[in-house]
């Protein structure tokens, strides 16, 4: 039967959930939305929708919505309502004083990938121009930090190489510690689509996931590692196509470092990658890892797609390496049906990389250090800028428990609940004297707070964002902000409160000056997105409404050559033990998105009440447990419980978890272990132990307060 409550109007606009970035018609009456059609004329997804882009959406209009300014003197004071001026006056003058009494230095901040480019870049702009440093981070360091770093240094850009299209040209499909039948369903279908058709599909994963079995979509080859063994895998994967001249010597030739390839050859080729060796080290039969080498090589168009199972590993940036690596000595670049793309979890996590959200470089990964790129900054600004880079997340919870750092502003994310080590960021918290969280919700980080800045929905304002494929399109407002004012018009209104004299009358205004001082956006605005719908980065004078392939003629390095960095494997120091002999790795479901503040508040709850722990059969009648028994997982950090379930997803040894509820606390046993190269957390590789809670056993969470280096003397001694 027909909706009987007919829509008096419809706004285009893209979801915010995970990378795909779909384009929306937001059905409205009044400043009620009634419902959500996937937009036939999305590039990402034409026409296409998942469940939570289509169903939960009203969570923006969730009792739980801050709407009023809240301030206290103390955390373990009640909240105050104020009116929004006295909210800026007093986070502007607390700021102010903090930086007089310990420093230019003591205070910094961090946004997150679900606000837009322009919330990202007024952001970095209120560090560096108002708070005078460069402590600036973004989640996207903490998830996809390595995919700058990784892709920067083997092509040089650190970002997709293709548009989601080029899926269908493809004859091969690597999917690498990602699962895109659930983290990024409409790329997922589009995907099971070409395979259909007739497309060889290889997973990497420690898991079987959906991605690997399940209607339409079953994988050719699947090597369900031991996680934190990737770069082993792809080192072994290289070895056969080095040994067995599988690889392309024309184009490497033609379009790489010819003298680059032939110490990386010498690496892989060796003794120390061949399957025999690395098989039994990753738990994966030699014979599939020739196989998954051979069919790859043969293409004769193979792409690469991955996820947080290859970054977020204490070797996640050479993991990436590897995957670089792979492709330039295959020919797998500068066409369609190729590459090597990330699949990024939030639906601005792209944006959050490349514009200027990290402590050392500005927008398009250009470094603070430089004097010429720094002096464009300064003229547009008006100010002095910092030379110095500044201090990462991580850095700055480590200097307040020190007590050099004192003030924060958080836009949008919530650390405690989604970053390692969650008691080492409680008790950094309680070390600061004005933390600012600037959210919709109330949520486990303002539990610490001392300012609360009601923020707005991507429903309520207006902007852009910029997709896993580099897709940049129009974020536009759908209902009016319930707290009064868009997240970016709040940003310039602390910057205001703080003396610096700025204002935009739109969002497309901050679009502009972010153009103006990054060459990838040069020619982005609200004028081309309206014109042609979206544009994929570089859009500039050679490309005046977007790119869609990268690398076609030549490499973004200074010598437009791609090059094979050196990727040995080092295994992790998070080791399993006799006291902690499973090891714990982590991912998503369908239906809920991330930490949860959003879908936790809709109907999609039902699909997925609480997280539950996956375990294998006979790691479960080891210790006695049954079906839906609660369990508390242990690991060198601390300790959480879950419900357990029987799985036959996991092999022995290796149990699974996602972290949508924040009940779960999967973060209070993960480790404080690091990429070497950016400090993307290594949430994949815990060592854990898990019992079961006796009835006399109280519920609870804990993780340790042991500074880093007592807990690393706590993991020897175990």
């Amino acid at each position: 039967m027909p909706n009987p409550r007919r829509p008096e109007k419809e706004t285009v606009t893209i979801c915010a959930y995970c990378g795909v970035g779909c384009g929306f018609k937001a059905e409205t009456i009044g400043n009620e939305i009634v419902r959500m059609t996937p937009w036939k004329e999305g590039k990402a997804n034409h026409g296409h929708s998942c469940v939570k882009g289509r169903f939960a959406f009203d969570y923006y209009r969730h009792p739980d919505r801050v709407k009023t300014p809240l301030i206290r003197s103390s955390i373990d004071e009640p909240w105050k309502e104020v009116s929004w001026e006295e909210a800026f006056a007093y986070a502007g003058s607390e700021l102010r004083r903090i930086q007089e009494k310990y420093g230019r230095s003591s205070v910094g901040g961090v946004s997150s990938s679900r606000c837009t480019n322009e919330e990202i870049f007024l952001t970095m702009k209120f560090v560096r121009a108002v708070l005078g440093n460069n402590n600036i981070d973004n989640c996207a360091r903490i998830c996809h930090s390595p995919t700058q770093f990784g892709l920067s240094a083997t092509v040089g850009a650190g970002a997709a190489s293709q548009h989601f299209d080029s899926i269908l040209q493809a004859d091969v499909i690597m999917v690498v510690g990602a699962n895109p039948t659930e983290g990024h369903p409409v790329f997922g279908s589009m995907m099971k689509r070409r395979i259909r058709q007739g497309a060889k599909l290889i997973v990497i994963d420690p898991r079987r996931t959906e991605t690997v079995d399940s209607p339409h979509c079953r994988a050719d080859i699947h090597l369900a590692l031991r996680p934190g063994n990737n770069v082993a895998i792809l080192n072994s994967i290289a070895h056969v196509i080095v040994r067995e001249n599988l690889h392309d010597p024309e184009f490497i030739k033609a379009r790489c470092e010819w003298e680059e390839f032939e110490p990386w050859a010498e690496l892989v080729g060796s003794d120390d990658y061949s399957p025999e060796r690395v098989g039994p080290i990753a738990g994966v039969d030699p014979e599939d890892i020739r196989r998954a080498a051979r069919i790859y090589a043969s293409g004769p168009r193979s792409t690469i797609y991955y996820g947080l199972g290859v970054t977020e590993h204490s070797q996640g940036s050479t993991g990436v390496m590897c995957l670089g690596n792979l492709a330039l000595a295959c020919g797998m670049y500068g066409r369609e049906g190729v590459g090597v793309n990330p699949l990024r979890g939030q639906g601005n996590v792209q944006g959050g990389s490349c514009l200027g959200s990290w402590p050392h470089v500005f927008t398009g990964y250009r470094f603070v250090t430089d004097d010429a790129t720094r002096a464009s900054f300064e003229a547009e600004w008006g100010v002095d800028l910092d030379p110095e880079p500044g201090l990462r997340l991580p850095n700055m919870f480590d200097a307040a428990l020190t007590g050099h750092f004192k003030g924060m502003y958080i836009l949008g994310e919530d650390p405690v609940q989604s970053d390692p080590n969650q008691n080492h960021i409680i008790a950094a918290l309680r070390n600061m004297e004005c933390v600012v969280v600037h959210d919709i919700f109330l949520n486990e980080t303002s539990k610490y707070a001392h300012v609360l800045l009601p923020g707005s929905s991507s429903l309520e304002k207006d902007g852009t964002f910029t997709n896993a494929e580099r897709r940049i399109s129009r974020v536009r407002k759908v209902v009016e902000p319930l707290a009064g004012y868009q997240d970016w018009e709040v940003t310039v209104k602390l910057m205001n409160a703080m003396g610096y004299d700025v204002e935009y009358a739109h969002a497309g205004e901050v679009l502009d000056e972010l153009a103006r001082l990054s060459p990838a956006y040069s020619g982005a605005s609200f004028e081309l997105l309206e014109r042609v719908g979206s544009a994929q980065w570089p859009v500039d004078t050679n490309a005046p409404e977007g790119t869609e392939v990268l690398h076609v003629k030549q490499f973004p390095r200074a010598n437009g050559r791609g090059t094979f960095m050196l990727t040995g494997f080092v295994p992790t120091r998070e080791r399993v033990s006799d006291q902690y002999p499973l090891l714990l790795t982590t991912g998503r479901i369908l239906s809920q998105y991330n930490v949860g503040t959003q879908t936790r508040r809709t109907a999609n709850s039902q699909w997925h009440p609480e997280d539950v722990l996956e375990m294998s059969h006979g790691d479960m009648q080891a210790r006695g447990l049954s079906d839906g028994d609660k369990v508390t997982v242990t690991s060198r950090f601390g300790s959480t419980q879950l419900k357990v379930i029987e799985s036959t997803r996991v092999n022995p040894g290796v149990i699974y978890t996602t972290f949508h509820h924040a009940e779960s606390k999967a973060n209070a046993v993960t480790s404080d272990l690091s990429d070497w190269a950016t400090n993307c957390p290594e949430y994949k590789v815990t060592a854990v132990e898990v019992t079961k809670v006796t009835s006399a056993e109280p519920a609870r969470a804990h993780s340790t307060t042991a500074e880093p280096e007592t807990r690393a003397l706590v993991a020897e001694e175990a």
